[in-house]
C-alpha cells in the first residue's frame, strides 16, 4: 500500500457543453464536451506539499474540487488514506480530514453571520463540540491561531480587510482538524505584502499541525516559496513533475521553462528570455498528439501526431517528445 495520503490515478473530468435534451430534439449528435482533466496521475505524502500551476484554464481547480469530492471523476481514481474517495466521500469522518481554502475569502463567508458562527460551523456539523462553553473556546484559540483575536468573532466579514478574510476562511477551514488541504488560489486576489503574510501563516500552520497541502497557483514565485513538488499542467495534463527544486532550476518541458522566464528577475535584465507565444488551444478540440505543439519552438512531425509519454529526467517527469529524443538541451 502507498505511504502518501492522497493519489490520483488516471483521473478524466469531462464537463458536458450545452443541454443533452436539446441535442436529442435536434439531431442524433451527442451533446460536446471539455475534458477539463486529463488523465491525470500524482500522490502527494503526508506533511508536503504539491503544487499545482499553469495558466488559466489548464485544469487546477478542477482538480482541486476533485479532491475535496466537490467533482466525481469521469474516469479513474481517487484513494485518500489508502481508501477510495467515493466509498468514502459520504462519512463524516473522511469529510472532516478534508477542507478547501477558496480563492476569493469574501465570497467564500456567509456576509449574514457573524466570523464566529462561520468557523464553528465546521464544528457543529461534525459534533465536535460538547457543549456550548467549548465551542466557544475553540473558535476563539482558532482565531487566534489565525493572527485575529477572540473579540474579532462577534464581527461581520464585511468590516475586515481582504488579508484578514483569508485569515478567518484558514480558520474555518482548520476548524474541523484537517489533515489534508486544498489552497485554490489562496492569495490571489490579495496584494502583495498581504500575501507575504497569508504564505507564512500557512507555512507555520502546516509545520505546526503536519498538514498535507495541495496548492493551486499561477505565480511561479509563491509557488516556490510553498512547494515540495510542483506539477505543471497544460490544457488539462500535467507536462512535468518533480521537487519544486528541480523543477526551477533543472526544468526539462518547454512549458515549464517558458514558465519560468516570465518571473521577473532583474538579473535577467538585457538577457534573451522565450516569451510564451500564442494561444492556449480550446479544450473543447484539443490539437491532436501533444497539446503543446502548436506554441512550441521545439516541436516536429512526431509532436503532431504522437501524445507523448512520460520520460524521466533526474528527479522529475516531463511528457515531451524533444526531451525523449535529446533534441532539447538542459
Amino acid at each position: 500500500m502507498s505511504d502518501a495520503l492522497i493519489e490520483f490515478t488516471d483521473d478524466t473530468h469531462r464537463f458536458a457543453l450545452g443541454s443533452p435534451w436539446f441535442a436529442r430534439l435536434t439531431s442524433c449528435a451527442p451533446a460536446p464536451t471539455l475534458r477539463a482533466v486529463d488523465e491525470v496521475s500524482f500522490d502527494i505524502a503526508p506533511g508536503t506539499t504539491l503544487s499545482l500551476v499553469g495558466e488559466s484554464g489548464c485544469g487546477k481547480s478542477t482538480i482541486a474540487r476533485l479532491a475535496v469530492g466537490l467533482y466525481h471523476p469521469s474516469a479513474g481514481a481517487i484513494r485518500f488514506a489508502g481508501h477510495d474517495l467515493a466509498a468514502m466521500r459520504a462519512a463524516a469522518e473522511t469529510r472532516r480530514r478534508l477542507n478547501m481554502i477558496f480563492q476569493d475569502p469574501y465570497a467564500s463567508l456567509n456576509p449574514h453571520w457573524r466570523v464566529r458562527d462561520i468557523v464553528a460551523e465546521p464544528l457543529r456539523t461534525f459534533g465536535m463540540a460538547r457543549s456550548d462553553r467549548s465551542l466557544r473556546d475553540r473558535v476563539d484559540a482558532l482565531l487566534v491561531q489565525v493572527g485575529l483575536s477572540a473579540a474579532d468573532g462577534e464581527r461581520y466579514p464585511h468590516e475586515f480587510s481582504g488579508g484578514q478574510r483569508q485569515r478567518i476562511s484558514i480558520a474555518r477551514a482548520l476548524s474541523s482538524e484537517p489533515d489534508f488541504l486544498v489552497c485554490d488560489e489562496p492569495t490571489s486576489a490579495l496584494d502583495l505584502s498581504v500575501q507575504a503574510q497569508i504564505l507564512n501563516l500557512m507555512r507555520e500552520l502546516q509545520e505546526r499541525l503536519r498538514l498535507t497541502l495541495l496548492f493551486i497557483s499561477h505565480n511561479m514565485a509563491v509557488v516556490r516559496h510553498m512547494s515540495d513538488r510542483v506539477g505543471v499542467m497544460y490544457l488539462g495534463r500535467i507536462v512535468e513533475i518533480g521537487p519544486a527544486e528541480s523543477i526551477f532550476h533543472r526544468p526539462s518541458h518547454p512549458y515549464s521553462r517558458m514558465l519560468l522566464d516570465a518571473i521577473p528577475d532583474i538579473s535577467m535584465v538585457g538577457k534573451a528570455r522565450t516569451p510564451i507565444g500564442g494561444e492556449v488551444p480550446s479544450p473543447i478540440n484539443p490539437p491532436p498528439g501533444c497539446p503543446f505543439h502548436p506554441r512550441c519552438g521545439f516541436a516536429n512531425a512526431r509532436c503532431r501526431v504522437e501524445r507523448p509519454a512520460y520520460t524521466r529526467v533526474g528527479e522529475t517527469l516531463a511528457a515531451c517528445h524533444a526531451v525523449a529524443e535529446g533534441r532539447l538541451a538542459a
